[in-house]
């Protein structure tokens, strides 16, 4: 078997399975895929194609779980991430970024963790509170590329349900991602060979897409919430396993 095939193999394998937790939780897609394939490739490979598998997917989810996104919340969630990438990127010049994630995904085990043993917020969080956890995305978005814990963590430790939750994430996703593919755009790092690297792997990652949905739709509410955390602390470690590579490399 000849080592570009062997390649494709093992990429559509791991989109497989990212496409499973995606279709499931909402997330995790490019956590998984990015570290996954980075051993093979360059992240300026691997990032491009990924963002536009992750919209991809964002768009095949999106028709199935619209009418339960929790606009008020994810619109101010969006503004909060709005303001605080700019100071993202601005700490991106000044601050080294992997002591940063370490910090970052140990912070997150601990609170998934607490979470998965049953701590939940009893209330909705107001206003001020959402945007403040926007602008934790925004900063961390901006400063290193691991927007997406905070958002997940906001809408699963609140009381508004595992539906509303998966679908705000999904949608929240999306958004950040069509950013994030139009810089890249912008900037000239998108090419018509990460496009084609999409397309064969867009149905691997269908499939597992669809695992995850149907796998959604038969957990109850309590089982999902504790595999979506759980996934949650399991990113958060690859995270932490990762950043310490480069920093004691």
């Amino acid at each position: 078997m000849n080592e570009s095939l062997t390649l494709v193999l093992f990429s559509s394998l791991t989109v497989v399975v990212a496409g499973y937790v995606r279709g499931y939780g909402g997330f995790g897609f490019s956590m998984i895929t990015v570290a996954a394939l980075s051993l093979f490739s360059a992240p300026a490979q691997v990032v491009p194609v990924v963002l536009l598998l992750e919209v991809a997917a964002s768009l095949f989810l999106l028709p199935g779980v619209w009418r339960h996104v929790n606009w008020p919340d994810l619109s101010w969630l969006l503004m909060g991430m709005a303001v605080g990438t700019p100071l993202g990127v601005w700490m991106l010049g000044n601050v080294s970024p992997e002591p940063m994630k370490m910090a970052v995904a140990m912070i997150i085990f601990m609170l998934a963790l607490m979470l998965r043993q049953g701590f939940v917020v009893k209330r909705r969080l107001n206003r001020s509170e959402t945007v403040a956890a926007g602008l934790a995305s925004g900063v961390l978005n901006g400063a290193a590329a691991i927007g997406g814990p905070p958002a997940i963590l906001f809408f699963f430790s609140s009381p508004i349900g595992a539906a509303v939750s998966r679908a705000s994430l999904i949608t929240f996703f999306l958004a950040t991602d069509i950013l994030a593919a139009g810089t890249c755009t912008a900037a000239g790092l998108m090419t018509v060979g990460h496009a084609r690297q999409a397309l064969i792997l867009a149905l691997p990652m269908v499939a597992g897409l669809v695992m995850g949905k149907h796998a959604f739709m038969r957990a109850p509410e309590d089982t999902f919430r504790k595999r979506v955390l759980l996934y949650l602390m399991l990113l958060s470690l690859l995270m932490l396993l990762r950043a310490a590579t480069k920093v004691f490399a």
